[in-house]
């Protein structure tokens, strides 16, 4: 998933609506979905879904070409590895259309019917029909090792108050920044980039290293991900209690066009019959995920499970 589409859904100001001001890693998806298909699309096929797909032979999954740890040209991301992993279980071939998560990217790739769905999409977007989630998540701060601020929960802490912070405009935290009076020390990272070129994260990252920053706020996946990869690795703290603001949290599942209801439905099932394993994958990226009452799902909870 990514950040711009959670940003996206976070500000609106409906109930689904306000989900579109959050994250990670992708675009603002602004292009509605085709909801009649083609005749040509109308392929048989064995497979749960194929009458819906183009080619029900092949698992075509949409994605960026740069955008990690979600996806990249070169079948790094983890959403790279779940398709991999579902295209295996249905027997299916995998291919990918990449385009990168900016404006126009729901058009540009299930609208079109180059592919037949995309592997991160928040639930509450209404620009696809979404599978059940296969993870939940939230925004999470980042700082060094030894900075004090290792323990801080909650954007009002008052710690933070003469803090230099990095922040990505109009992601719900800046909201959150400004209604603290938190914005005046604040370091703004653009919201929207070509993500073949840049990459605010990474920015982010490197100028909390140099210390340019004292701490950053990052959608979790994004904040999990390239911490892991500081040298020193940096610490990550998800922030699960804030009382005020827009919201943080979000479960993600997989976007389809909304004619696809067997898909979604055979998507679904695996996401149920491969939960476990879903895990042990989002785990190895560091992405910090949530159970429904807010408890950590780590290796070692799973490793606990009967």
């Amino acid at each position: 998933m990514t950040w711009q589409r959670a940003q996206k859904l976070a500000a609106r100001p409906t109930q689904a609506s306000r989900w579109r001001t959050v994250v990670s890693g992708a675009a603002i998806l602004v292009c509605g979905l085709v909801a009649l298909r083609p005749p040509e699309v109308h392929a048989q096929g064995a497979n749960s879904g194929s009458l819906e797909l183009v080619d029900p032979n092949v698992f075509r999954a949409c994605g960026d070409p740069r955008n990690m740890p979600f996806s990249n040209d070169k079948g790094e991301g983890f959403e790279n590895k779940l398709a991999e992993l579902f295209a295996a279980k249905l027997g299916k071939k995998l291919s990918y259309t990449y385009f990168p998560q900016a404006t126009g990217f729901v058009r540009m790739t299930l609208g079109s019917y180059r592919c037949d769905v995309i592997i991160g999409f928040p639930q509450g977007d209404d620009q696809a029909q979404v599978t059940i989630p296969y993870y939940r998540t939230t925004y999470a701060l980042v700082t060094k090792r030894g900075s004090g601020l290792e323990d801080v929960i909650t954007i009002d802490d008052p710690r933070l108050k003469d803090k230099r912070i990095g922040v990505v405009a109009r992601t719900p935290p800046s909201t959150n920044m400004a209604m603290n009076g938190l914005l005046a020390r604040a370091k703004s990272y653009p919201l929207f980039v070509d993500t073949r070129a840049d990459s605010s994260a990474q920015a982010m990252m490197d100028d909390l290293t140099r210390g340019e920053i004292d701490c950053g706020i990052l959608w979790g996946p994004m904040a999990g991900y390239y911490a892991g990869k500081a040298d020193p690795p940096l610490v990550v703290v998800p922030l699960l209690k804030e009382k005020t603001g827009p919201q943080m949290t979000f479960r993600i599942g997989m976007g389809v066009r909304p004619s696809d209801q067997e898909w979604k439905r055979t998507l679904s099932r695996l996401i149920k019959e491969n939960q476990v394993e879903i895990n042990k994958l989002l785990i190895s990226y560091n992405v910090p995920i949530l159970d429904e009452s807010d408890a950590p799902i780590t290796a070692e909870t799973l490793s606990k499970q009967p």
